[in-house]
């Protein structure tokens, strides 16, 4: 997930735990590394299985009207 200056970190937190099955400890650490790091790593996953949930971040974020970003990057 990539920081942004406009989404609220609780949205942030609820969808890391919805995609990525977090716990909410777990969820609200990657949180806060996003936000001061710039950004953070939600999981390792198949390539096919990260662009499905990078898809469903994204879209996510979008019908909430949130501007969160997620990327998938090579290990």
């Amino acid at each position: 997930l990539i920081n942004d200056d406009y989404t609220p970190m609780e949205f942030v937190v609820e969808t890391i735990q919805r995609f990525f099955n977090k716990s909410l400890e777990q969820a609200t650490q990657i949180m806060l590394q996003v936000h001061t790091k710039g950004m953070g790593v939600c999981g390792v996953y198949p390539r096919d299985i990260a662009e499905t949930k990078r898809n469903q971040v994204i879209n996510y974020a979008r019908d909430s009207q949130h501007p969160l970003q997620c990327l998938i990057e090579p290990d």
